[in-house]
């Protein structure tokens, strides 16, 4: 069926999608006949609150939303935001003969897809519009080969949807009663959260080793070229035929794992490096292989979020939102994948590419293809990649900013999947000699040359680990051969500490879920944002910290549900969710095993072996929250320090405390929200201990006779006067304490009685001007500043409250009055250049705390991050994720509401008038409405 003739013939069909921007893209592939509307998501889920649940529904229905005793049947709701737009659709579908449902070709699109089919009823055809990339041939193959809707897709999320709602909805209110109000558990985030504490528990459980070993500096005698240099460093690799120790011979507790290495101390390595002054070295072997290195695969979710991260500095959720939007305008195929798989016309794009910009040279003989490594991969996607049959260069796109800097990065990775291997060779020298003492040391060095760069020519993959070295690095040694004498230039000691194992950052965080196969790569995006929001985790740079809060979840789920964050559980379950979708299982025995722990095989198996007859991973939800009674919250929020100091978590925020309340000797003292746990050393927290804590008394007004006091508040250091017992605090004799901030300059452990009295005493009165008006001296909000009358005036520091005269004001005041912004303030701290708008970055202070800018976009410093510890990664990734937002939306402002009419007679002619109006609109809308119907059924 064309598009463009033969459907303007048949009639007007109404093509959903899921956002605007997907619906105008794809409103200009399609003829007239057509028309495109966006669902904005979905327009339908479970109750988010018992409000929302229908009347006729009644307790655990009502609270959970689905009925657990009906074979697990689900309360759907039209969401309260979304009744527009559903009252709009079922408009359209009205004025409509088909109806094509073209959300996205996943499980969730499939989901949206039914639930429209079920909420709009449609009595026309209904089809299912599928396709990967929105292209003009793309959509109009799609509308022209609709498939009906897959029902097994649509089960299997509707049952990870109710599993997930069961989860959260069960064990979320054992968190509240046990740990703290408003927390949150869910099956892959709480898991995802254990990850990120056992990591924590790994470093602070890390005890650090010293080693030593030797590094020689060896000249051949030549004189060296580009070629073959003139010298080469090597390593102390043995003495006397034992290997010396290396970092990953020691383990976690600091220990050799084995003593068959020799680990040298500070004093044997000196000892050793001066013996060997005067060696004589030569070359013992030389071992030379062939180096071959194949491309990486094209990318898939999971793969460019990784790189993202390592490149642009994007974190998951930024990276999933410029993709989103290149998809939606045509730029890239579908961006929620887990195949490798590229189509034949892609890799004809892909190939041709090659020949053009590199040469005949650098294609392989045949097309490259790439087998899905992820299991249960959806592989009716294909990888992620530019979109049509020809590929365009990022020069081509007219594309800027992050979305240049993401299409780039998929490009190069497309077409360098479809180029030749870099081949080369790799090469290990041995050199020995004996020194002073007679011990014999060997000494190794390895190089690299890469003889040709293939691939490497167009993409290089970056790393996880900083220090690593890339894939296209080459080290050159000297050509040396067996036997060949060479001089040691130079040979010292060098020191080195093993290191706790490195804290994930978001790209391995998604590495390693993937890895354990634990939930659905196109949902990582968005759960490391809910650990992130929920305060379960921060960062510190683009490490990700677990908080003191998260590490009293975790504690608590692994003591009473063990198996719900058991890593094994979870991807067993994902495994069970994809043989449903396949339908190899049925979803309600399933869901009853889950829930009741019972099922066809509970008679003779047990709960656990019921079901679908994998395995014993399965047990009751249900009865393990039910029984709170032996959850100690106390003891799941307590954590040994040491010496006697206890770690504990409240409700208010993490505190050490050393001692019982009400006993002699007791501490208390808060705990950074901040601060990583593996910073809470026995040290640190005796001086959070030592902290004074509580008011700090300075005296006492000499003139009213009150205590003045000193303490900090939730805005900051201040101070206050306490007035008398009994004084009125309301009603009209009410006394209201003197209270101030403390100057920036100032501290609680340094402010005095006179500083407070100085600081009560404004606002301080300068004098008058000429016409008789006060000028007075006062600290806002915004910092120091003059006023008169409703003038106000900015100074330039604090301390001029106290000093400026009334000359000094007068001349101030002399002067225009600046319009628009001040000067700008100096930036706190530069970062360097922007990786994607390539313009410097600096940290600067703003009205609502630190933040950083490239002068284009703005983005606050989260909870984690100092402008002493920001990084230049950080600060770029914060840019990212902001640009990846869009501009903030504005909220209209609301027009003033009018006066209410004097007169009834008033009131009854302006409701006649609306009444009159409202006919006449409905009228013109049935109008314009069959004027459209009529157009579209007339031939062209």
């Amino acid at each position: 069926m064309s598009p463009t003739s033969e459907t303007a013939h048949g009639g007007r069909r109404l093509v959903i999608v899921e956002s605007p921007a997907k619906a105008k893209t794809i409103k200009g592939y399609l003829g007239p006949g057509y028309v495109v509307e966006a669902s904005v998501g979905h327009i339908r889920d479970l109750p988010s609150g018992a409000a929302e649940v229908p009347e006729k529904y009644t307790g655990e229905v009502r609270r959970l939303g689905v009925d657990v005793e009906h074979d697990f049947q689900p309360i759907y709701v039209v969401n309260a935001d979304k009744k527009a737009q559903v009252k709009k659709l079922k408009e359209l579908l009205a004025e409509s003969d088909e109806l094509f449902l073209a959300t996205d070709e996943d499980r969730e699109g499939e989901a949206i897809a039914w639930h429209l089919q079920e909420v709009l009823k449609p009595k026309v055809p209904v089809h299912r519009m599928v396709f990967h990339e929105i292209t003009k041939d793309a959509i109009q193959a799609a509308v022209s080969n609709p498939r009906e809707l897959n029902q097994r897709m649509v089960d299997a999320q509707e049952t990870r949807r109710i599993l997930d709602r069961l989860y959260g909805y069960e064990v979320s209110p054992v968190l509240w009663k046990k740990v703290m109000p408003k927390l949150s558990a869910g099956r892959v985030q709480s898991v995802a959260t254990r990850l990120v504490v056992e990591r924590e528990r790994e470093r602070i459980a890390f005890r650090s080793a010293e080693y030593w070993d030797l590094t020689g500096t060896f000249s051949t005698g030549r004189a060296g070229d580009a070629s073959d240099p003139s010298t080469l460093v090597a390593r102390l690799a043995a003495v006397d035929g034992k290997r010396v120790a290396q970092g990953r011979d020691f383990g976690a507790d600091g220990r050799l794992k084995s003593e068959t290495v020799l680990h040298l101390d500070e004093a044997n390595a000196r000892a050793l490096a001066a013996a060997l002054a005067d060696t004589r070295f030569a070359v013992r072997s030389v071992e030379s292989k062939p180096y071959r290195r194949s491309p990486y695969a094209p990318f898939r979710t999971t793969t460019l979020q990784q790189e993202a991260s390592r490149k642009l500095g994007f974190g998951a959720k930024a990276t999933m939102q410029v993709a989103q939007k290149l998809y939606e305008n045509g730029f890239i195929t579908y961006m929620r994948t887990d195949s490798t798989v590229l189509s034949d016309t892609a890799v004809t794009a892909a190939r041709a590419q090659v020949t053009q910009l590199y040469g005949a040279d650098y294609l392989p003989e045949k097309p490259r293809v790439y087998a899905g490594k992820v299991k249960n991969a959806q592989e009716a996607h294909e990888a992620i990649r530019p979109s049509g049959d020809r590929f365009r260069t990022p020069a081509e796109t007219g594309l800027t900013g992050d979305q240049f800097k993401l299409y780039e990065l998929i490009w190069k990775r497309t077409v360098a999947s479809q180029m030749k291997d870099a081949t080369g060779n790799s090469v290990t020298v041995k050199i020995g000699g004996t020194s002073a003492d007679g011990r014999d040391a060997e000494f190794s060095a390895s190089g690299k040359t890469i003889t040709f760069h293939g691939f490497m020519k167009a993409y290089v993959e970056g790393a996880d680990d900083p220090n690593a070295e890339l894939d296209d690095r080459e080290r050159r040694l000297p050509q040396v051969a067996e036997g060949d004498a060479l001089a040691a230039e130079e040979i010292t000691a060098d020191g080195h500490a093993t290191k706790p194992p490195a804290r994930y950052t978001e790209a391995t965080l998604v590495k390693e879920l993937e890895e354990r196969e634990i939930g659905r790569p196109s949902t990582y995006a968005s759960i490391i944002g809910t650990i992130l929001d929920r305060g379960y985790v921060f960062k510190k740079g683009t490490a990700l910290v677990p908080s003191f809060l998260s590490f009293a979840v975790v504690n608590l789920l692994e003591k009473h549900f063990g198996r719900l964050v058991d890593y094994d559980f979870t991807a067993k379950m994902e495994d069970d969710l994809d043989r449903i979708a396949r339908g190899e299982a049925q979803s309600v025995p399933w869901l009853k095993r889950f829930y009741f722990g019972e099922g066809e095989g509970a008679a003779t198996g047990g709960a656990a072996d019921a079901g679908n007859g994998d395995g014993d991973h399965l047990g009751g939800l249900k009865e393990l929250v039910t029984d709170l009674g032996a959850i100690d919250a106390r003891e799941i929020s307590s954590f040994p320090v040491g010496d006697g100091i206890v770690l504990r978590v409240g409700r208010y925020g993490p505190y050490v405390e050393r001692g019982e309340k009400d006993q002699e000797g007791h501490q208390r003292a808060d705990v950074p929200e901040d601060l990583a746990p593996d910073e809470l050393t026995i040290a640190h927290a005796e001086e959070l201990l030592a902290k004074p804590s509580g008011d700090f008394e300075l005296g006492t007004d000499p003139v009213s006779g009150n205590p003045i006091i000193a303490r900090d508040g939730r805005y900051g250091p201040y101070v206050t006067e306490v007035l008398p017992e009994g004084t009125p605090k309301t009603g009209k004799n009410a006394v209201k304490a003197r209270t101030a901030s403390l100057f920036k300059t100032m501290s609680l452990d340094t402010v005095t009685l006179e500083d407070a009295l100085k600081l009560m005493s404004l606002p301080r009165v300068v004098g008058a001007d000429a016409e008789g008006v006060e000028i007075t001296a006062q600290n806002g909000r915004y910092g120091p500043y003059l006023k008169k009358g409703t003038d106000s005036r900015s100074l330039t520091s604090e301390d001029q409250l106290f000093t400026i005269t009334l000359e000094e004001a007068l001349a101030i005041y002399a002067q225009p009055k600046q319009r628009g912004r001040a000067a700008a303030k100096p930036p706190l701290k530069e970062l360097g250049t922007d990786p994607v708008s390539e313009k410097p970055v600096v940290v600067k202070d703003g009205r609502f705390g630190p933040y950083v800018t490239d002068g284009e976009t703005n983005a606050t410093l989260r909870t984690g991050d100092s402008v002493e510890t920001i990084t230049p990664e950080r600060g770029y990734e914060l840019l990212a994720e902001k640009r990846a937002k869009g501009p903030a939306k504005k909220t209209a402002k609301k027009a003033p509401a009018k006066k209410a009419p004097a007169k009834k007679t008033a009131a009854k002619k302006t409701a006649a008038k609306k009444t009159t109006a409202a006919k006449k609109t409905t009228a013109a809308k049935k109008t314009t409405a069959a004027a459209k119907k009529a157009a579209a059924a007339k031939p062209e």
